[in-house]
């Protein structure tokens, strides 16, 4: 099977709205859950979730943000212009540039201030936590009074029926005793209680700011973004764009045993429908290797594509299906 490639997909959108793709030592993290809905829903790029829930964080069952990218993701985002590549500058404490810290800290070593930014970051949390805990707190008493308000009719007729119970013969002033629900009003605020385990408490799936982040370029190889100038991620990248032009979504294939798994459509709808293994086109395939994909492909009911490119830079593919003697 032979094709062109096709048109992309989406568009460029304006660089100062991109998507922000987080690096470290080579793999590539979305932090925030409205680019990860972006990159599924608009660009048909799926990524796989590899945090944990913070409510159940003893189980791998379901996972939440970041979400982790294919390197070829990542790469094809940057390329049609939804992403840019950053990482911070601090995690690599050996190549920090002096001048890429804020002017006034330039004496300071990359780890103490990572440290002062991380303690500052702590403290304005913590003062986050204390504003959002009154003002829950003034919405829970303003609720308090006015459920006492609509109340107090019933208030006053239980403690009547209360006092009669008792055998207080006494009486208290009508007047007396339409006060008391007012009196309780005026000493709500001192008595009321809202205890902090109570409080709402936001989390959140991504930092509101980062500093000392840099842009990383895709065309030089980093610690960061090793892939620059790697023939096998040449490869793997010219079938997966490829394949996503044509409109198919694509996830990692080493649970069976190949570079992508090809879905015709979204992976929550739909099985995958081949195995995609690339192979460089003027590499010698060994005949175990044929025969076997070939076999795990019938055995798990999917077709195995052998996918490579030539020359001219089209992409090519093969498709494998075991037969048994007729």
């Amino acid at each position: 099977m032979e094709e062109e490639a096709g048109s992309d997909q989406s568009g460029a959108r304006p660089a100062s709205s991109k998507i922000q793709i987080h690096l470290l030592h080579g793999n590539a993290f979305i932090w925030n859950v409205e680019d990860a809905r972006e990159i599924r829903e608009k660009h048909g790029l799926v990524g796989k979730l590899v945090g944990a829930l913070v409510r159940k964080p003893r189980q791998n069952t379901r996972l939440g943000l970041p979400l982790e990218l294919l390197p070829e993701e990542a790469r094809l985002l940057v390329e049609i212009g939804a992403a840019t590549l950053v990482c911070n500058c601090l995690n690599q404490r050996d190549s920090v540039d002096p001048g890429d810290l804020p002017v006034g800290n330039t004496s300071l070593s990359a780890a103490e201030h990572e440290e002062q930014s991380s303690k500052a970051e702590a403290e304005a949390f913590q003062q986050f936590l204390q504003n959002s805990y009154e003002e829950q707190r003034q919405l829970a008493l303003e609720e308090k009074r006015r459920m006492l308000e609509s109340l107090s009719e019933n208030i006053n007729k239980g403690r009547s029926k209360r006092k009669r119970r008792h055998g207080d013969q006494e009486e208290e002033p009508m007047e007396s005793s339409s006060h008391a629900p007012i009196m309780d009003l005026q000493k709500l605020e001192e008595t009321f209680h809202f205890p902090e385990e109570a409080m709402m408490v936001q989390i959140p799936t991504a930092r509101t700011s980062i500093d000392n982040i840099k842009e990383v370029d895709l065309c030089k190889a980093s610690p960061d973004w090793p892939y620059t100038g790697e023939k096998k991620h040449e490869l793997r990248f010219r079938v997966f764009r490829d394949l996503w032009k044509k409109g198919y979504y694509l996830t990692s294939g080493s649970k069976f045993g190949g570079d992508f798994l090809v879905y015709p459509g979204d992976p929550m709808r739909f099985h995958a429908h081949y195995i995609a293994i690339c192979f460089p086109q003027d590499e010698e395939i060994a005949l175990s290797d044929i025969i076997t994909a070939g076999r795990l492909g019938t055995n798990v009911k999917k077709t195995v594509l052998l996918c490579s490119f030539n020359k001219e830079g089209l992409v090519t593919y093969t498709s494998l299906q075991w037969s048994g003697l007729q």
